[in-house]
C-alpha cells in the first residue's frame, strides 16, 4: 500500500486531503511542520511527499532540499497558497515533482499523487528488466549526458541539473529533430496524464540557461512557434557544424 506524507500547518486542509487519500487505498502520515516531516520521512520512506510551503520554522523549500538529501528519488509535491511564478521556479529548482496551488481539488490531488506513483513504478520496473529505452550516453556535439551516472557536461564542463532538468533533456536528445508538445512532453517524460504545462515552460527556460551559448535565441531547444519545441542537434550527421 503506497504510503504519502503530508507536512501542512493547516490542519484543516491537511485532514481533508488525507481523508481523499485514505479512500483511495493510500497510507497517509500528516505532520504539522518540516521538522516533524523531516523526521517521519527518515523512519518510514515515504512513496510521495505533498509540501506546504509555507511552514513554522523551516519552509517548504528547506524542507524539500533536505527530503532530497535524505531520499535523492523522493516524489514531492509541493502544496501552496503563492502561486507567482517566482515560487514555482524555485520549487521546480530544488527537484520538486509538481506544484499545486490553493485551492486546488482534493480529487486532482489524488489523481496527481497516483500519477506519480504509477511513474515511479515503472521506472522501477524498466529497471529491473534491464531494458533501458536510450543508449546509457547521449552525446550531441561537446554535449555529454550520462544516463547511468546521471551526469551532464557540456564542453568538458560538468553541469549541475535537477531531476526533473536532467530528464526533460535526456528525452530530447534522444529523440533530435521531433516537435512535441508541453502535454507530450509532461506525459512521455514525466508520466503525467494532466497538470500545469506552465511546467514544461520553467524546465525548458531552466535546461536552455545551461545548455545555450546565449539562451535568449536558442539553437539547440529550440520553440516551435504554435506547437511546442524540438532538440536541434549541434552536428549535422555529415559532422559539419550548423551553419557550415
Amino acid at each position: 500500500m503506497p504510503r504519502v506524507l503530508v507536512i501542512d500547518d493547516d490542519s484543516t486542509v491537511a485532514g481533508v486531503v488525507a481523508a481523499y487519500l485514505q479512500r483511495a487505498g493510500m497510507d497517509v502520515d500528516v505532520v504539522g511542520d518540516g521538522v516533524a516531516g523531516l523526521a517521519v520521512a527518515r523512519d518510514h520512506r515515504p512513496d510521495v511527499v505533498l509540501l506546504d510551503l509555507m511552514l513554522p520554522g523551516p519552509d517548504g523549500l528547506e524542507v524539500c532540499r533536505q527530503l532530497r538529501g535524505v531520499h535523492p528519488g523522493l516524489p514531492v509535491i509541493m502544496v501552496t497558497a503563492r502561486g507567482e511564478e517566482p515560487d514555482r521556479v524555485l520549487g521546480l529548482q530544488i527537484g520538486a515533482d509538481d506544484y499545486v496551488t490553493k485551492p486546488f481539488s482534493p480529487r486532482e490531488l489524488v489523481l496527481r499523487v497516483q500519477s506519480l506513483l504509477r511513474r515511479v513504478e515503472h521506472a522501477a520496473v524498466a529497471q529491473a528488466h534491464g531494458a533501458p529505452t536510450v543508449p546509457p550516453e547521449l552525446v550531441d556535439g561537446d554535449l555529454v549526458v550520462d544516463r547511468v551516472g546521471h551526469r551532464v557536461r557540456l564542453d568538458g564542463a560538468e553541469l549541475t541539473l535537477t531531476t526533473r532538468e536532467f530528464d526533460l533533456l535526456s528525452w530530447l536528445i534522444a529523440h533530435p529533430g521531433q516537435v512535441f508538445t508541453r502535454a507530450e512532453l509532461m506525459s512521455a517524460v514525466w508520466g503525467w496524464e494532466f497538470g500545469d504545462e506552465s511546467t514544461v515552460t520553467v524546465h525548458v527556460r531552466r535546461v536552455r540557461e545551461k545548455v545555450e551559448a546565449d539562451p535568449g535565441r536558442p539553437c539547440r531547444l529550440v520553440t516551435v512557434f504554435g506547437v511546442g519545441y524540438r532538440w536541434d542537434p549541434a552536428t549535422r550527421s555529415n559532422g559539419e557544424p550548423h551553419g557550415g
